[in-house]
């Protein structure tokens, strides 16, 4: 098995469409869109999208994975004490999603690496997500409450997490915000 990560591409929407539908469609689905599809079109085309940090993975030529990543916002708490305005954009993955025919295979696990890979050398300062912390804790992923940084929905709590990345300033604590297209899911 070849497994080459790349960033998307315009020709790669349909197919990564494909993949989020079978990744994340409930059982009995019956031609109803998926969330997390629709959401990785909403973010493809607002401008908190990362095109450098959304990626694909290919094995053996055909598309069996993809992260979307954009940009959500921490307001920080140096924000509340002064009264100035500082915000901060922080990289946001998600969805992540592998097609089950691909899944167990290490290639959620391929893509999370080039992801991390890709933003440490954009000097991003960190990576937030929402997801399972069984799963995202072997990148090294934490609980955000962990290092000041607050979930937009408290009740998500440990599955609410953070990867701090070399350019991150421990200073850095708030409240996280996703970027728009979160807002409708």
């Amino acid at each position: 098995m070849i497994v080459r990560i790349r960033r998307e591409a315009d020709a790669d929407i349909d197919a990564v469409r494909a993949v989020h539908t079978a990744a994340f469609a409930p059982q009995g689905w019956v031609d109803e869109p998926v969330t997390e599809a629709m959401l990785a079109d909403q973010l493809r085309v607002d401008t908190a999208w990362a095109s450098r940090l959304t990626l694909v993975a290919e094995v053996d030529g055909v598309l069996a994975g993809a992260v979307s990543t954009s940009y959500g916002i921490l307001s920080t708490d140096a924000a509340v004490v002064t009264g100035a305005i500082s915000e901060i954009p922080l990289a946001a993955p998600g969805p992540v999603g592998v097609h089950p025919r691909h899944q167990g295979r290490g290639v959620g696990s391929a893509l999370m690496h080039a992801l991390i890979g890709a933003a440490e050398a954009l000097d991003e300062p960190a990576l937030v997500l929402l997801g399972s912390p069984d799963f995202y804790g072997r990148f090294g992923f934490e609980p955000a409450s962990s290092v000041g940084i607050q979930a937009p929905e408290p009740a998500w709590g440990a599955h609410f997490q953070v990867l701090p990345l070399i350019a991150f300033d421990r200073s850095m604590t708030g409240r996280f915000r996703y970027a728009a297209p979160f807002d409708g899911v």
